[in-house]
């Protein structure tokens, strides 16, 4: 299974209760025999340009793990579900991942010897 990165704009008319949404994500995900690693809200924010008519959307990202065919299954998906206004899908880079490890690493040593 390869890791991968997920960010969702949801409709923002929803952000008062946004769990009927992510369930469906999740559902999504699981459903193609993904595994959620890690999920953050950003709360709602403002779009450098209209989507779907509107200013705002509430974003939340994913860190997950997919088997390789399940990815164009998930994109699929999303594209037809009426919450989500876009995603984006990435793969995460392993040694971009290192890289940033590597360098929080360094800043924190270099906090402790001051």
């Amino acid at each position: 299974m390869r890791e991968y990165e997920l960010t969702v704009l949801i409709h923002p008319d929803l952000e008062a209760d946004l769990e009927p949404a992510l369930k469906k994500v999740r559902e999504i995900i699981k459903s193609n025999k993904g595994e959620i690693t890690k999920e953050d809200s950003w709360g709602k924010k403002r779009l450098m340009y209209k989507i779907a008519g509107e200013d705002f959307a509430n974003y939340v990202y994913f860190e997950l793990k997919l088997p390789a065919e399940a990815n164009n299954k998930v994109q699929q998906t999303l594209n037809i579900v009426d919450e989500v206004m876009r995603y984006l899908l990435v793969g995460v880079d392993e040694k971009a991942r290192a890289a940033v490890e590597e360098a929080k690493n360094k800043d924190k040593e270099k906090k402790e010897e001051e």
